[in-house]
């Protein structure tokens, strides 16, 4: 089974057309089977409230579909994030109330420059074409929602990254280092023994309880790196107007990990966590200040 996986940064009535609509929190899931493969759409639905539901549907995408229908410090907001995320292919649209040439200009110098244009009305059918990107290698899967299910128990939602999961694998928790064992697996709602990247899949787990268990959270078959402090490769935006100062509180954006965080040290850039993240298969992180009126800092790569 074949999985292709968008960032969604458009309308409600637009997400609508494209697929079924499946979990909802502050991000919401769509997702439509056709033939053999499995196409799903992450909004944010908590965007513009909050900027961390955005950098965490833009992690869960390999493709961006952003169609604007104003170009405010939002949209803004939506081209320096899939820019930092670097988020490479894509689908680009506006509505009537956007000018075309200022959007252009907007993108001017971002990955959305070679994303494919298309109408409004043809994004659903312009999302057929996108070819699943496969990540092979160890196995990482980032962890979205985790509940109780009765009769089934501990039941984890994610995307499996890189590598493959399969039925009874022993896995590990990150960045708590937590035993798992993998019951089952569900991708569309049908069980399955295997599944590959860029897979979103269900899975029944044993060893943990949901309050184990945040957002973000790696499943590995191996040794992940676990850290405290980040040194990053950091370049601030040109539209952030702060300073950045040695204590300075930050949130730090690393897959779909939000975590709180203060500078140690402003050059080179160096960054303390309040808990420990997994590093994963993640080598670059992005600075949030969600009290500011531009909500993004920067971002860089992290030092191994």
């Amino acid at each position: 089974m074949k999985s292709i996986n968008f960032s969604l940064l458009t309308s409600q009535k637009i997400a609508d057309t494209l697929g079924k609509r499946g979990t909802q929190s502050d991000i919401t899931l769509y997702d439509r089977k056709e033939h053999d493969t499995i196409r799903t759409w992450v909004r944010p639905h908590g965007f513009p409230d909050k900027i961390q539901p955005l950098m965490q549907a833009i992690n869960l995408g390999e493709y961006a579909i952003i169609c604007l229908d104003t170009l405010d410090r939002f949209a803004g907001e939506q081209i320096l994030a899939l820019d930092l995320a670097g988020i490479k292919d894509g689908i680009l649209s506006h509505t009537h109330d956007v000018d075309h040439d200022s959007l252009l200009r907007a993108i001017s110098g971002t990955v959305l420059e070679d994303y494919r244009y298309v109408e409004p009305d043809n994004i659903r059918l312009a999302s057929m074409a996108f070819e699943p990107l496969n990540s092979t290698g160890d196995t990482n899967i980032v962890v979205d929602h985790c509940f109780d299910v009765k009769g089934a128990g501990t039941i984890i939602l994610g995307k499996v990254v890189s590598g493959s999961v399969s039925k009874y694998d022993n896995l590990t928790l990150y960045p708590t280092d937590l035993p798992i064992l993998v019951k089952s697996i569900q991708m569309h709602d049908d069980p399955v023994d295997k599944a590959s990247s860029p897979a979103r899949v269900g899975l029944a787990v044993k060893g943990v309880k949901p309050d184990d268990v945040r957002r973000g959270d790696m499943m590995c078959n191996y040794r992940c790196p676990v850290t405290s402090t980040l040194d990053v490769d950091f370049t601030k935006t040109p539209y952030y107007d702060g300073d950045i100062t040695e204590g300075q509180m930050c949130l730090v954006s690393m897959g779909l990990q939000t975590v709180p965080g203060r500078f140690v040290s402003t050059n080179p850039v160096s960054i303390r966590t309040d808990r420990p993240v997994s590093r994963g298969v993640y080598n670059n992180c992005i600075i949030l200040k969600p009290e500011h009126k531009i909500r993004i800092m920067g971002g860089g790569s992290i030092s191994i």
